[in-house]
């Protein structure tokens, strides 16, 4: 694995000597990784196991421990592991078209979303989605850590805080490439830290799993209740825009060809979808260091990470190296993710204010705004209403992964009302897609509205179903009375290369943008308006006037 290139070390190509104005910084930071754009062929030289792995790498975060602790104590521990696994069957089948297509189409879940019912501007709605749940996600991390550094330090809280979310910047600037490494080594000794302590305690003493299995929760008797089910999947399944996360690591895949095709799917659906087999044995090890927490401890530091392994880590190993070692796990899993919560968020935020705007103004930009939602958050002690927030957000969430995976699924591969092959280019495009935007407003509008409720109490619980359902429902019943014709503002790009070569991967022919005179391969590309040339998308997307942009037409 080590004669592998990592994601971050492909050398960066030389600034545009004639770009437009406004686009130069853009293009610079945006062929660092090809953010806001196709991922080209050239760049992506991993094996199918190099991208999986360093996917993989990035999920090693301590909130499923606090979800999975938060569901156990308030429902019970027979209800929380129904809901746990209600909400991974959700987000594995929802998650696996996306992942395809963010892997065979080598685009980030955005542009996939874009030619996926919701049109060129109709997705900032969902980048908007997708940036709140890096901040609300980062603000979680950051109060997990905070934690860490009041057992460990004696840091207060609200210092540990302004720690967790500082630290952060130097290593979003410059520090992908550790990062990369950092998640490879670590994840096997992350993995022996966290099951270790779960194993120990079964092994040396049984009567813990007794506890757990008995385990009532405040809010019930232990038995088994609908209600406290789908209210326990709800909050488990704001993580369902984690495929956000997992798709950027996945577009990097190579080509699928006959030759690897057994190692690609492996990886596609290991690392994509397959992230949640983790994650929920994440949150069933959260309910039962909760449940051995509350028979040593008490009640009241159960829902913490520090303190579960703090716990777990006292019936095995010396008091001295206790909470150092506790606090050494919580700080590095809080880094490794909320480097990429940070980087991922700034993405969101910078696609959208560029396509709204059609400027770039920088990413780093937008990383500090992402870090100051996530301080706010952490300021005011989201961590003590958390399942509130998850419950609230996971709507929002679900109703977007349904539309987008529903759409795929079913309009482009059984009604055939989808373009099969994902589109991403202003021009190409409408600027908003019925399809994708009413299921999505519909879905996410009513599900909150049961949520709040606003339709009684009885419903209340059923608000994920609902937002789950009606997108499922309403995205092909929307492309079936539009007839499909607000997915494409044109068909002709102008080029007369295909976009796909005979394997049916996107084209590696390259062309030269006569903006910002860069070289892109063909899916990035389409023919100039005004010049008998052509442009990337990143140039079209920053043209203020539309000289570049080709008419409505055939």
């Amino acid at each position: 694995m080590s004669t592998e290139p990592r994601l971050a070390e492909v050398a960066e190509p030389e600034p545009a000597e004639q770009a437009a104005p406004g686009t130069d910084q853009a293009v610079k930071e945006t062929l660092e990784d090809y953010t806001l754009r196709f991922a080209p062929r050239s760049y992506r030289r991993w094996t199918p196991m190099v991208v999986a792995t360093t996917a993989l790498g990035g999920i090693a975060y301590m909130a499923d421990f606090s979800i999975g602790a938060g569901i156990g104590l308030a429902h019970g521990t027979g209800n929380a592991l129904l809901a746990i696994a209600v909400a991974a069957v959700v987000i594995f089948v929802t998650g696996f078209p996306l992942a395809y297509y963010g892997a065979r189409y080598n685009i980030d879940l955005d542009l996939i979303t874009r030619g996926s019912g919701f049109g060129y501007f109709g997705s900032v709605l969902t980048s908007v989605i997708f940036a709140s749940f890096t901040f609300i996600f980062f603000a979680l991390e950051g109060s997990i850590m905070a934690q860490g550094l009041k057992l460990g330090l004696g840091l207060p809280l609200w210092l540990g805080y302004l720690v967790s979310t500082l630290m952060v910047i130097p290593l979003v600037i410059y520090g992908m490439t550790a990062l990369s490494k950092l998640q490879v080594w670590t994840t096997p000794i992350w993995l022996l830290l966290m099951v270790g302590p779960l194993v120990y305690l079964v092994a040396t003493d049984p009567g813990t799993v007794d506890r757990f299995l008995a385990y009532a929760g405040t809010d019930g008797d232990g038995g088994i209740n609908t209600a406290s089910v789908l209210l326990g999947a709800g909050v488990c399944l704001s993580l369902i825009a984690q495929i956000g996360e997992q798709i950027d690591y996945l577009r990097f895949m190579p080509p699928k060809t006959e030759a690897n095709k057994r190692s690609w799917w492996a990886a596609v659906v290991m690392a994509g979808p397959g992230w949640v087999m983790l994650g929920a044995l994440k949150q069933a090890i959260g309910v039962f260091l909760a449940v051995y927490i509350i028979a040593e401890v008490g009640a009241s530091a159960a829902p913490e990470p520090i303190q579960q392994f703090k716990g777990a880590f006292d019936a095995m190993m010396p008091s001295w190296l206790v909470v150092p070692l506790a606090v050494v796990l919580v700080v590095i899993s809080q880094i490794k993710i909320n480097v990429t919560n940070a980087y991922s968020g700034s993405l969101a935020w910078t696609n959208s204010f560029t396509r709204v705007t059609r400027r770039y103004p920088g990413r780093m930009v937008f990383v500090l705004v992402n870090l100051g939602f996530a301080l706010a958050l952490m300021e005011a002690d989201m961590f003590s209403f958390l399942n509130g927030i998850l419950g609230f957000y996971s709507n929002c969430a679900i109703a977007w992964v349904v539309t987008v995976a529903t759409d795929i699924g079913i309009n482009k591969y059984v009604l055939k009302l989808s373009p099969h092959a994902p589109e991403f280019r202003r021009g190409m495009l409408y600027a908003v897609n019925p399809v994708g935007v009413v299921s999505f407003v519909a879905a996410s509008g009513l599900s909150i509205a049961l949520y709040f409720h606003a339709l009684g109490d009885t419903l209340q619980p059923y608000s994920p179903v609902a937002a789950a359902l009606i997108a499922f429902v309403l995205t092909p019943l929307m492309a079936v009375v539009t007839k499909g014709r607000y997915y494409l503002r044109r068909t002709d790009d102008g080029i007369a290369e295909p976009l796909l070569d005979e394997d049916g991967n996107p084209s590696a022919v390259t062309y030269e943008c006569h903006v910002c005179r860069q070289q892109f391969e063909r899916p990035d590309v389409a023919a100039c308006r005004t010049h008998d040339a052509v442009v990337c998308s990143l140039c079209l997307s920053t043209d203020k006037v539309g000289d570049h942009v080709l008419p409505a037409g055939v």
